[in-house]
């Protein structure tokens, strides 16, 4: 590979290129070379993008070339989608018009059985110095350079709206499912990167390169096997260190290890192996999907904890009592002491309400009581963090609780997440708060896992 000065990996041809050429393009709009070309155009991308296929001599009328040696100018990045069986050639050829950054989308290689060409390419790429994304992978996104070169078609996945978290998936079609939920549900993202069987640049070039990535705050990691495990632990224990790394591992059981090798040829190694290189090194473990981009989300709005005391506020009972069991059973955050001030001030103002935590509002909880709860529990030095439940069902609550939690949001660090169960007018008022920065959960369960892991990750940053 081709390295900086500093020793590492140099990827910017990759998410800044100025100069992009497909090769395999097609008329047919169904075929992979087809939709990414129209994908980078229709994505406003800012630099040129130059066609390639010996067979056509037109497509969205751009002028398509024979070869990449016809074209005269400077090619930043080469992106392949032709048959296994002609990659090995195309290499050569970008290799003699000195392309040195290619994303090679074509498949048929150690996936399917196919090591030995796998292993040729290997070998052609490393005695070449040149440094590729795949084999058998879904492409790139960089919302920020509007840089679009998944081969999905852009009407059945939603592209993400620029943001702070990047996402690295090993497995292009989990990756496009959860990039178009996440999507749906407001996640912003910066990058997306789908990096298949990873047969030259890995998981951790990808890191490295993310954690200096300024318009990355927190990166998402969905990995199946690795191939070099110590480079992989140097790597993620540095990175973590930086900014935070959210990690799901597939392949955990037997048949999903086997699933694993059959995907993606990687080996996907015992899961208590991975699950404690992820301790020692500081990542954040997901358990499931939604899992981490609840993670995610929390870390995207900068949520910071500075203590671990969580004070519940509710307006229903069981989701106050659902929430304490949770936060009493958790590893790394415990329920807050309400100070004798603010229980002889809240005892004044709210006679009618059982002063503890949690401080359950009852079910004729008007929006002034969630004010006169929320500012005294805010000026609590007892309390770090406040986990509000609205359910905003029960009659007296207006929709100006949207601005009352807003607004002290606004007014403190003191970190507010609030817990809302329902369906459209739920979903609306939530929406606003979301676009407040403000995170929002649908159930208890979910929130506490994601604040007791996120102060988990805190805490080991500061001794690792």
């Amino acid at each position: 590979m081709v390295f900086d000065i500093e020793g590492e990996v140099n990827l910017n041809n990759f998410f800044k290129p100025k100069t992009i050429v497909v090769i395999g393009v097609s008329r047919n709009p169904n075929k992979v070379g087809h939709v990414i070309f129209k994908n980078i155009l229709d994505g406003n991308f800012n630099g040129e993008v130059i066609p390639v296929n010996p067979k056509i001599s037109q497509i969205l009328h751009f002028k398509v070339y024979p070869s990449v040696s016809r074209i005269k100018k400077h090619i930043d990045l080469a992106i392949i989608a032709v048959p296994a069986k002609l990659v090995l050639n195309i290499v050569k050829q970008c290799n003699k018009k000195n392309i040195k950054d290619l994303l090679i989308i074509s498949s048929g290689f150690g996936e399917v059985g196919n090591t030995i060409l796998e292993q040729q390419l290997k070998e052609l790429l490393n005695k070449n110095k040149i440094r590729a994304i795949g084999v058998n992978c879904l492409g790139i996104l960089d919302s920020h350079n509007s840089l679009d070169t998944l081969f999905i078609p852009r009407y059945r996945l939603k592209r993400p709206s620029p943001g702070s978290i990047s996402f690295v998936c090993q497995s292009g079609a989990v990756g496009a499912a959860i990039l178009d939920i996440a999507t749906e549900q407001g996640h912003k993202f910066s990058k997306f990167i789908s990096y298949g069987n990873a047969t030259n640049i890995d998981e951790s070039d990808l890191l490295e390169y993310l954690s200096k990535d300024e318009n990355t705050k927190v990166i998402c990691l969905y990995v199946e096997g690795i191939k070099n495990g110590e480079k992989f632990y140097k790597t993620i224990k540095k990175v973590s260190k930086i900014k935070p790394i959210i990690a799901l591992k597939g392949g955990l059981t037997k048949e999903g290890s086997e699933a694993t090798i059959s995907h993606t040829g990687a080996l996907a190694g015992k899961k208590e192996v991975y699950f404690g290189i992820f301790k020692q090194a500081g990542v954040i473990r997901a358990s499931t999907l939604e899992e981490m981009f609840n993670l995610a989300s929390l870390v995207e709005k900068e949520i910071k904890f500075c203590g671990n005391r969580i004070q519940i506020i509710t307006n229903g009972g069981g989701y106050g009592i659902i929430s304490t069991d949770n936060i009493s059973t958790s590893k790394n955050i415990k329920l807050a002491s309400l100070s004798s001030t603010t229980v002889k001030k809240l005892k004044k103002l709210l006679p009618s309400v059982n002063i503890r935590n949690p401080l359950d509002l009852m079910g004729d909880a008007t929006t002034d009581r969630y004010r006169i709860a929320l500012e005294s529990c805010i000026k609590d030095k007892n309390i770090d963090a406040i986990l509000l439940i609205a359910l905003y069902q029960t009659p007296l609550i207006t929709t100006d609780i949207v601005e009352v939690i807003s607004e002290f949001h606004r007014e403190t660090l003191k970190p507010i997440i609030v817990i809302s169960t329902g369906a459209e007018f739920t979903e609306n008022l939530s929406e606003s708060l979301e676009e407040n920065n403000i995170p929002t959960f649908e159930f208890p369960e979910n929130a506490i896992s994601s604040i007791d892991k996120l102060m988990w990750y805190e805490n080991k940053k500061r001794i690792i």
